[in-house]
């Protein structure tokens, strides 16, 4: 290893850890607020927090490792620009990429590891974090008694005290109202003047010795077939009532995690893209279930030609012109439903054979097609109104099909696109990894800072442009403006772009954004409108 590379190598792994680690510690708070009123007060032991967090750390691995990468790489190139090591190792004829060939080596890297993380850790991650959220969810709140509340926490049972002495144990103005024998006992409660509470030693019950109190009950129907019988309101005085809880349930019950395992973000890469394969091959099936619900909805069985005639009917010559176009629509119309000018001819001739045409009660025509004003002339008239009603029918139900089908497959092209933006951002945030290094590299050597300062700013930037541009092109996904592929590689195009420019700018120690063009055009515009107005002059 050449000592350049050496010196790179050991000077990004410093600020990288550093920031990894922050980076990190940031977004794991900042998930923690979205579920500290789920947690909180749930009695939760400090392994199952620690656990909680472990997993939303690796969950978080492919959104810390980029900003890692850029914060490291703007402050050890800046380090450099600024300590004029960069200059000297310029001014030795050694280029900028040759001085970043370690950093690269080390982008690289990362980027495979952000990628196993998406495909192997992650997913696992998130099914435990997901399970164990839930089972807190699940979970009671840890049991606590306070002075003037009533608490609900057992089952069946309402609890309230009136005073508690420092100790935790003695209680005052005790009232326990039992509702576990509502179908026999109307009411049942419970007036006690003091009491004690406590835990038995091995943390699975939970003791109430109660003294000098009444038991007030009032029983009710013995059962549905009971007669309507009034009993005797009870009222029981003692001088000593215990009662005992069971703490299991309080404790938190481990779910099963395969009701979790088939959501999009428990997935690896393979069982996505077998994810998106069957979408889409439901989503064709479900336009075909439309179409061939509409047909079926439409066809009907052929049943026998009329009766055959001796005398065909007369037929009207020199008819009127109907209106244009109207003939022409009339003829289509009579196609669609399988009458045309060859079937009403038969039907009008006998002897030209007979026509398999659709269960309609179709009238022998008497005049051409063309003197008809509208296709409901073609049926008779004691047919027409049964014939509309049916048809109104057939109209709704088929637009309730439609309607259903349409909500099938948009739900299904919806799920389709979420499915295949997150396995296309799994890319995305890996291969971002290796393009902030050559956005954060070439900006430290053109700031020439190094430290935490201007490298930090920097970096927040582009980390939050390149997240801007993510959320904009999901969401343009979702509506359908995009594809997912695109969707997840757009910020990184973006950014690719606007890397190679200022890569190319730090190559050449130019400035970022030179304003020499702009001087040099509007010097000419200047000198061609002075020598317009030299010329003018007389």
């Amino acid at each position: 290893m050449k000592k350049i590379d050496k010196l790179l190598l050991t000077s990004s792994l410093g600020p990288f850890a550093v920031a990894f680690f922050i980076a990190v510690f940031v977004l794991v708070i900042q998930i923690m607020w979205l579920y500290i009123d789920e947690i909180a007060g749930k009695g939760v032991s400090v392994l199952i927090m620690l656990e909680l967090v472990g997993y939303m750390s690796v969950s978080v691995f492919p959104m810390a490792l980029p900003i890692a990468v850029l914060i490291a790489s703007v402050m050890v190139m800046g380090g450099l620009a600024e300590r004029y090591e960069l200059s000297s190792m310029k001014s030795a004829g050694v280029p900028l990429i040759r001085v970043m060939r370690a950093m690269i080596l080390l982008a690289a890297s990362i980027s495979v590891f952000s990628y196993v993380c998406s495909d192997f850790l992650i997913p696992i991650a998130n099914l435990k974090f997901k399970s164990r959220l839930f089972d807190i969810r699940k979970q009671k709140p840890a049991l606590s008694i306070e002075e003037g509340v009533f608490n609900e926490d057992f089952r069946q049972f309402v609890i309230r005290i009136g005073d508690k002495d420092p100790d935790g144990e003695t209680i005052g103005e005790v009232m326990i109202e039992d509702q576990s024998n509502l179908g026999q006992v109307k009411f049942s409660q419970i007036l006690a003047d003091s009491g004690q509470m406590y835990t038995t030693g091995d943390k699975r019950f939970f003791v109430m010795n109660l003294f000098h109190g009444t038991q007030y009950q009032e029983p009710g129907n013995q059962g549905p077939g009971a007669t309507k019988k009034r009993f005797p309101f009870i009222r029981t005085n003692f001088k000593s009532w215990s009662k005992v809880w069971d703490m299991r349930e309080f404790e938190m019950v481990r779910t099963d995690e395969d009701r979790f395992s088939t959501q999009r973000t428990m997935l690896s890469m393979t069982q996505l893209r077998q994810n998106v394969d069957s979408l889409q091959a439901k989503i064709n099936e479900a336009g075909q279930l439309a179409v061939n619900d509409m047909l079926l909805n439409v066809k009907r069985q052929p049943i026998p030609p009329p009766a055959r005639t001796s005398t065909p009917p007369t037929i009207n010559s020199a008819p009127n012109p109907p209106p244009k176009g109207l003939s022409k629509n009339l003829n289509n119309k009579l196609s669609n439903i399988g009458i045309t000018g060859q079937a009403a001819s038969n039907r009008n001739n006998p002897q030209r054979g007979s026509t398999s045409g659709p269960n309609l009660p179709v009238q022998e025509l008497s005049k051409p097609l063309n003197q008809y004003t509208s296709l409901l002339e073609t049926f008779r008239p004691r047919d027409r109104s049964s014939l509309m009603r049916e048809a109104k029918t057939r109209e709704g139900l088929s637009k309730n099909i439609v309607e259903t089908r349409k909500n099938q497959v948009t739900a299904r092209r919806l799920d389709w696109v979420k499915t295949g933006y997150e396995l296309y951002n799994k890319y995305s945030f890996a291969l971002v990894c290796f393009i902030f290094l050559f956005i954060g590299a070439p900006m430290g050597a053109i700031i020439g800072k190094g430290g935490f300062g201007y490298p930090i700013l920097v970096s927040i930037i582009f980390f939050v442009t390149f997240v801007f541009l993510a959320i904009l092109c999901r969401k343009l996904a979702e509506s359908y403006l995009m594809t997912p592929f695109w969707a997840a590689m757009t910020p990184c195009a973006i950014l690719a772009v606007f890397g190679l420019y200022v890569t190319r700018k730090a190559m050449n120690d130019s400035r970022l954004f030179s304003t020499e063009g702009l001087e040099r055009f509007l010097f000419r515009l200047r000198l061609a409108k002075k020598q317009k107005i030299a010329l003018d002059a007389p």
